[in-house]
């Protein structure tokens, strides 16, 4: 286990505050992340992408940084321009 992993763990365990808060960011976090990630797989850029869902290449960075309000729409759009689909589990 990392030493930033131990911090996290054991502010978690002391700070509920903290807690609740980190992993709310962390969900947010993950959807920016996996579309990112998604993106350069298909060897896209986001100018590209943007093209593709004709916006610009600013709100293509909002929703790769910013991921907390997305809507399933832009979701679904975003991953149609990536040649994918979207698939959602409830765990």
């Amino acid at each position: 286990m990392s030493d930033l992993q131990k911090y996290i763990d054991s502010r978690k365990a002391t700070d509920p505050e903290f807690a609740e808060g980190y992993d709310e960011g962390y969900k947010h976090f993950k959807i920016g992340a996996l579309l990112k990630q998604a993106r350069t797989s298909a060897g896209m850029t986001q100018d590209e992408i943007a093209e593709k869902l004709k916006t610009h290449k600013s709100a293509i960075s909002r929703i790769e940084n910013h991921a907390e309000d997305i809507r399933l729409s832009t979701l679904s759009h975003y991953a149609e321009a990536l040649g994918k689909k979207l698939e959602i589990f409830i765990q």
